[in-house]
Protein backbone atom coordinates (compact mmCIF):
# COMPACT_ATOMS: atom_id res chain seq x y z
CA UNK A 1 0.00 0.00 0.00
CA UNK A 2 1.29 3.48 -0.86
CA UNK A 3 1.65 5.62 2.75
CA UNK A 4 1.71 9.23 0.96
CA UNK A 5 -1.42 10.91 -0.04
CA UNK A 6 0.27 12.76 -2.94
CA UNK A 7 1.51 9.07 -4.35
CA UNK A 8 -1.81 7.34 -3.40
CA UNK A 9 -3.79 10.27 -5.42
CA UNK A 10 -0.96 9.47 -8.70
CA UNK A 11 -1.85 6.60 -8.87
CA UNK A 12 -5.75 6.43 -8.75
CA UNK A 13 -5.64 9.13 -11.40
CA UNK A 14 -3.74 7.25 -13.31
CA UNK A 15 -5.80 3.90 -13.55
CA UNK A 16 -8.26 5.85 -13.39
CA UNK A 17 -7.31 7.81 -16.58
CA UNK A 18 -5.88 4.18 -18.31
CA UNK A 19 -8.85 2.24 -17.14
CA UNK A 20 -11.24 5.36 -18.80
CA UNK A 21 -9.66 5.35 -22.33
CA UNK A 22 -9.40 1.65 -22.89
CA UNK A 23 -13.19 1.31 -22.04
CA UNK A 24 -13.93 4.05 -24.14
CA UNK A 25 -12.01 2.83 -27.10
CA UNK A 26 -12.41 -1.05 -26.81
CA UNK A 27 -16.75 -1.00 -25.28
CA UNK A 28 -16.14 -4.51 -24.95
CA UNK A 29 -16.85 -7.15 -22.20
CA UNK A 30 -13.14 -7.88 -21.97
CA UNK A 31 -12.61 -3.95 -21.18
CA UNK A 32 -15.39 -4.16 -18.44
CA UNK A 33 -12.85 -6.94 -16.96
CA UNK A 34 -10.19 -4.95 -16.90
CA UNK A 35 -11.58 -2.25 -15.57
CA UNK A 36 -12.62 -4.48 -12.57
CA UNK A 37 -9.03 -5.26 -12.50
CA UNK A 38 -7.89 -2.00 -12.60
CA UNK A 39 -10.28 -1.44 -9.35
CA UNK A 40 -8.63 -4.20 -7.25
CA UNK A 41 -4.99 -2.69 -8.23
CA UNK A 42 -7.00 0.75 -6.38
CA UNK A 43 -7.82 -1.14 -3.82
CA UNK A 44 -4.54 -2.91 -3.24
CA UNK A 45 -2.74 -0.20 -3.87
CA UNK A 46 -4.36 2.85 -2.86
CA UNK A 47 -7.64 2.02 -0.45
CA UNK A 48 -6.24 2.57 3.25
CA UNK A 49 -9.89 1.81 4.32
CA UNK A 50 -11.12 -1.31 2.11
CA UNK A 51 -14.35 -2.28 3.06
CA UNK A 52 -15.78 0.93 3.14
CA UNK A 53 -14.40 1.63 0.16
CA UNK A 54 -15.36 -1.41 -1.68
CA UNK A 55 -19.06 -0.93 -0.24
CA UNK A 56 -18.90 2.86 -1.41
CA UNK A 57 -18.12 1.62 -5.06
CA UNK A 58 -20.15 -0.84 -4.93
CA UNK A 59 -23.18 1.11 -4.04
CA UNK A 60 -22.12 4.42 -6.24
CA UNK A 61 -21.00 1.65 -9.29
CA UNK A 62 -25.13 0.51 -9.18
CA UNK A 63 -26.62 4.17 -9.01
CA UNK A 64 -24.48 4.97 -12.09
CA UNK A 65 -24.83 2.19 -13.86
CA UNK A 66 -29.06 2.58 -13.50
CA UNK A 67 -28.13 5.93 -14.60
CA UNK A 68 -26.43 4.95 -17.96
CA UNK A 69 -29.11 2.24 -18.22
CA UNK A 70 -31.88 4.76 -18.62
CA UNK A 71 -29.45 6.57 -20.79
CA UNK A 72 -29.35 3.88 -23.23
CA UNK A 73 -33.14 3.10 -23.22
CA UNK A 74 -34.20 6.29 -23.66
CA UNK A 75 -32.10 6.96 -26.42
CA UNK A 76 -29.73 9.41 -24.95
CA UNK A 77 -26.82 7.09 -25.41
CA UNK A 78 -26.38 4.68 -28.51
CA UNK A 79 -24.24 1.23 -29.00
CA UNK A 80 -23.63 -0.57 -32.00
CA UNK A 81 -25.06 -3.79 -29.45
CA UNK A 82 -28.16 -1.51 -27.83
CA UNK A 83 -28.02 -4.15 -24.63
CA UNK A 84 -30.81 -4.24 -22.78
CA UNK A 85 -29.10 -3.24 -20.00
CA UNK A 86 -25.54 -1.53 -19.15
CA UNK A 87 -22.69 -2.84 -20.70
CA UNK A 88 -20.07 -4.73 -18.59
CA UNK A 89 -17.62 -1.68 -20.02
CA UNK A 90 -19.74 1.03 -18.72
CA UNK A 91 -20.15 -0.84 -15.59
CA UNK A 92 -16.63 -1.39 -14.78
CA UNK A 93 -16.13 2.72 -15.94
CA UNK A 94 -18.68 3.47 -13.07
CA UNK A 95 -16.63 1.99 -10.86
CA UNK A 96 -13.44 3.08 -11.82
CA UNK A 97 -14.64 6.71 -11.59
CA UNK A 98 -16.21 5.60 -7.89
CA UNK A 99 -11.98 4.87 -7.05
CA UNK A 100 -11.40 8.65 -7.36
CA UNK A 101 -14.22 10.66 -5.72
CA UNK A 102 -12.40 9.36 -2.24
CA UNK A 103 -8.78 10.33 -3.94
CA UNK A 104 -8.05 12.33 -6.87
CA UNK A 105 -11.09 13.69 -6.73
CA UNK A 106 -12.05 14.23 -3.49
CA UNK A 107 -11.39 18.33 -3.33
CA UNK A 108 -14.81 18.48 -5.01
CA UNK A 109 -16.39 17.30 -1.99
CA UNK A 110 -14.99 20.21 -0.01
CA UNK A 111 -17.46 22.98 -1.37
CA UNK A 112 -20.61 21.74 -2.38
CA UNK A 113 -21.02 23.80 -5.03
CA UNK A 114 -17.93 22.87 -7.19
CA UNK A 115 -20.51 19.82 -8.11
CA UNK A 116 -22.79 21.95 -9.45
CA UNK A 117 -20.43 23.39 -12.12
CA UNK A 118 -18.70 20.20 -12.27
CA UNK A 119 -20.99 17.87 -12.87
CA UNK A 120 -23.07 19.22 -15.42
CA UNK A 121 -19.71 20.30 -17.49
CA UNK A 122 -17.42 17.40 -16.73
CA UNK A 123 -20.14 14.42 -17.22
CA UNK A 124 -21.61 15.20 -20.98
CA UNK A 125 -17.85 16.42 -21.50
CA UNK A 126 -16.73 12.49 -20.67
CA UNK A 127 -19.45 11.25 -22.66
CA UNK A 128 -18.63 13.50 -25.48
CA UNK A 129 -14.85 12.28 -25.41
CA UNK A 130 -15.65 8.94 -25.61
CA UNK A 131 -18.04 9.42 -28.56
CA UNK A 132 -15.09 9.81 -30.16
CA UNK A 133 -12.62 7.65 -29.28
CA UNK A 134 -15.42 4.13 -29.74
CA UNK A 135 -18.12 3.18 -30.61
CA UNK A 136 -20.96 4.95 -28.32
CA UNK A 137 -23.16 7.50 -29.81
CA UNK A 138 -25.58 10.32 -29.44
CA UNK A 139 -28.62 10.32 -31.68
CA UNK A 140 -29.31 13.84 -30.81
CA UNK A 141 -26.23 15.44 -29.76
CA UNK A 142 -27.64 18.92 -27.71
CA UNK A 143 -30.64 16.07 -26.40
CA UNK A 144 -27.85 14.03 -25.18
CA UNK A 145 -25.72 16.36 -23.50
CA UNK A 146 -28.16 18.54 -21.41
CA UNK A 147 -29.73 14.65 -20.34
CA UNK A 148 -26.42 13.94 -19.39
CA UNK A 149 -25.91 17.13 -17.91
CA UNK A 150 -29.43 16.94 -15.67
CA UNK A 151 -28.21 13.27 -14.86
CA UNK A 152 -24.97 14.07 -13.49
CA UNK A 153 -26.28 17.32 -11.45
CA UNK A 154 -28.15 14.96 -9.50
CA UNK A 155 -26.52 12.28 -9.72
CA UNK A 156 -22.87 13.54 -8.57
CA UNK A 157 -24.15 15.22 -5.15
CA UNK A 158 -25.36 12.41 -4.65
CA UNK A 159 -22.49 10.22 -4.82
CA UNK A 160 -20.53 12.83 -2.71
CA UNK A 161 -23.36 12.37 0.21
CA UNK A 162 -23.22 8.47 -0.26
CA UNK A 163 -19.80 8.70 0.37
CA UNK A 164 -19.99 10.90 3.49
CA UNK A 165 -22.31 8.43 4.72
CA UNK A 166 -20.26 5.37 4.27
CA UNK A 167 -16.83 6.66 4.19
CA UNK A 168 -17.09 9.74 6.82
CA UNK A 169 -14.02 11.85 7.07
CA UNK A 170 -13.00 11.49 3.42
CA UNK A 171 -14.27 15.08 2.97
CA UNK A 172 -16.69 17.31 3.56
CA UNK A 173 -19.47 17.05 1.34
Amino acid sequence: MISNELGRNIVNLILFQVGWIYCAMETSFTSGIVAFVFVVVHLTLVSQRRKQEVLFIAAGTALGSLLDGINLNAGVLEHPAQPAWTPLWLVGLWALFMTTLPHSLAWLGKKRWLLFIFAPIGGPFAYWSATRLGDTSFPDPTVSLLALAVGWTIVLPLLFTLKRGIMPGTSAA
